[in-house]
């Protein structure tokens, strides 16, 4: 599955914005990704180092137009924890010397609230 399918649509709430403080931004993702598939896709699209993820699936309700009565659709959220305080990362090379990882992480996502 490509990154633009796993990850739907961020989902705004007021419980929400209230996780955004603590880096927990919660997201509509694909029924059938999984934590490490919404992992990979959130860390691609966003360019953040995610440190947890959270899944639930999210029942649909019963709805009645007049006489007829039916479902909405089952969906899946996902709660996703960013490092809010990325430091570049260290990894020892073949001689024993230690080298830092040149890859730059973002500590916000900026386009999550439409801003």
């Amino acid at each position: 599955m490509l990154a633009e399918e796993i990850i739907i649509a961020p989902i705004v709430t007021e419980k929400s914005n209230n996780g955004l403080q603590e880096g927990k931004y919660t997201f509509k993702v694909n029924k059938k990704a999984t934590k490490i598939e919404i992992r990979n896709a959130v860390e691609k699209l966003f360019n953040v180092k995610v440190l947890d993820v959270n899944t639930m699936n999210v029942n649909g309700k019963k709805k009645r137009v007049g006489y007829h009565q039916g479902r909405t659709s089952d969906w899946k959220k996902a709660i996703v924890t960013i490092d809010m305080e990325p430091k570049a990362s260290t990894y020892l090379t073949k001689g024993g010397k230690q080298a830092k990882g040149n890859k730059k992480f973002n500590d916000s996502i900026e386009s999550f609230t439409g801003v």
